[in-house]
């Protein structure tokens, strides 16, 4: 399978083309509102063919013709005839997971809506073009990050335990009492906290392993989720279908837009660049939400993150997916915070949150909620395990997903598990997110509505697995990262309140509108939470 085949079933998963247009006017006769990316019996669709058993008409043009494209090789120029053109293929890193195909593909789709809506204004299209390499390192963006003060090179992590390349920090991996492997998230100091007291340990590695090897993997796993922790058996693909969990994320389709509420239909976007004039309101945490509104704000929209405090400040996840975003801090849990965000809402176009299944509902902030305070409102919902089943309202990371799911397992390495060397889950999902909320905007411009994107790791997960693998000949030799001067091209430095940072520069190329950040990274609490 290629990058342009996973990007045509990206497209038809949505129900409609690239440019949001929806073929059910709506609503049906009945009134209800349709759930795009679901048949009308509720059931996922079909991706690869239509009720005939015919290959999907998404994404071809009315000659038949696709729009996608692949040709020549990274870095190099490649045809423009097509509206989309995606280059190379993987193995880019030396993995059987087809991570750099999947990330093109969610790019291109994010940017091929964003050159729609823009389309939909001016009449005046454009050539986009993403190569599978550089969207490979886009999936572990963060790990690129480097303040270039003294610094010599590229600051990449060694290879280590932890997804995406991240350097060596505490054991994350421990052996049971069943021999079985369990993951412990133990980087966020608060979840190790709650750990040790399920466990009766102290916090060094020999006193966690100690405890570990004292329980059986699966009563661990649920002990430590009921002290609101986060931890993860690892599980063989096999095992991870066979559960309750998996069953229920394959009922999902890899995302959903869903009309929530009615309004007048607005423009969607104004001015030279795609999202120009469109609010999104960030209130996520890492890491596929922030990449979500990133990728909004590379493509214009005027971006507003709101964080609860500056503890993050440091971590280099938050610091690159701050780029092309104003930073307020606010306490929602005070009555001066919720006011100010409910006051944020109605100002609002797009209202993206991550965090776990009912925190912000509980805080006031469900999706219909805050429909009723904005009609209108695109509401953004990013998960770790999807919206049914019996850890739908658990919490987790790509690094727990991965671990359940089957990923550990498959890559283990001298009889340990390991992570990928990328987070795509998370960062898949973010761009995926990106490309809905988009989908959305062009549904409110045409027929107006409040609209729920929601989509989940498990279930980017779920379709990541599906794929075919690359063959241990096509990965045999091939180094842990790109070439250097390959990487340079990837590369900018950027002045920042916190110095001038190296990093990545925005993946997807586009002809007409380049998508560029037009502000710095900067701390949570740079800016006030205001709307300028």
């Amino acid at each position: 399978m290629s990058a342009r085949a996973i990007l045509d079933d990206v497209l038809a998963t949505v129900g409609a083309d690239p440019a949001g247009a929806s073929p059910a006017g709506g609503a049906d006769a009945s009134g209800a509102s349709p759930t795009i990316g679901m048949d009308p019996a509720g059931a996922p669709p079909v991706v690869g063919a239509d009720a005939s058993g015919a290959s999907p008409t998404v994404g071809v043009d009315p000659a038949g013709a696709s729009p996608a494209e692949e040709t020549g090789q990274p870095g190099q120029p490649g045809q423009r005839g097509e509206e989309v053109t995606l280059r190379g293929a993987d193995p880019v890193f030396p993995t059987p997971l087809r991570v750099g195909e999947l990330g093109a593909a969610a790019i291109a789709a994010s940017a091929l809506a964003a050159a729609r809506l823009l389309a939909r204004r001016t009449g005046t299209g454009q050539q986009v073009t993403v190569d599978v390499d550089a969207a490979a390192a886009a999936m572990r963006s963060w790990t690129y990050l480097a303040d270039t003060a003294g610094a010599t090179g590229v600051a990449r992590p060694p290879s280590g335990a932890a997804p995406g390349g991240a350097a060596p920090g505490p054991r994350l991996f421990f052996a049971t009492e069943d021999e079985r492997w369990i993951f412990l998230h133990r980087r966020a100091a608060h979840h190790a906290a709650r750990q040790e007291r399920v466990l009766g340990s102290g916090p060094s590695d020999r006193e966690v392993a100690e405890a570990v090897r004292r329980w059986k993997g699966a009563e661990l796993e649920e002990a430590i989720v009921a002290a609101d922790a986060c931890a993860a058996l690892v599980r063989s693909h096999e095992e991870w279908a066979a559960h309750e969990q998996a069953a229920a994320v394959a009922e999902l389709p890899l995302l959903e837009v869903t009309r929530i509420g009615d309004s007048d239909p607005e423009p969607a976007g104004s001015g030279d660049r795609p999202l120009g004039g469109v609010r999104v309101l960030d209130v996520t945490h890492v890491l596929a939400g922030p990449t979500c509104a990133r990728t909004l704000a590379e493509h214009g929209a005027d971006v507003l993150r709101i964080g609860p405090g500056s503890s993050g400040d440091r971590n280099p996840m938050q610091r690159d997916t701050g780029h092309g975003k104003r930073s307020a801090v606010l306490d929602l849990k005070s009555a001066d915070g919720a006011a100010t965000l409910r006051g944020l809402i109605g100002g609002a176009d797009v209202f993206s949150q991550g965090y776990r299944p009912g925190a912000l509902a509980g805080l006031g902030f469900a999706p219909e909620g805050v429909a009723a305070l904005r009609p209108g409102i695109v509401y953004v919902s990013m998960s770790a395990f999807g919206t049914r089943g019996p850890w739908q309202d658990r919490r987790g990371y790509d690094s727990v997903v991965q671990s359940v799911s089957g990923f550990c397992d498959e890559v283990a390495a001298g009889g340990e598990p390991r992570f990928l060397p990328v987070s795509a889950l998370d960062y898949v999902t973010g761009y995926l997110a990106a490309f809905g909320a988009q989908v959305a905007l062009a549904r409110r411009a045409a027929e107006g509505g409040s609209y729920h994107v929601q989509l989940s790791l498990a279930q980017t997960g779920r379709y990541l697995a599906g794929l075919p693998r690359t063959s241990p000949a096509e990965r045999a030799g091939l180094p842990a990262e790109l070439p250097a001067g390959r990487l340079a091209e990837l590369l900018t430095e950027t002045d920042t309140p916190f110095g001038r940072l190296r990093h990545l520069v925005p993946t997807a190329v586009m002809s007409r509108t380049p998508p560029r950040w037009d502000r710095p990274t900067a701390p949570m609490n740079h800016d006030a939470p205001v709307w300028e």
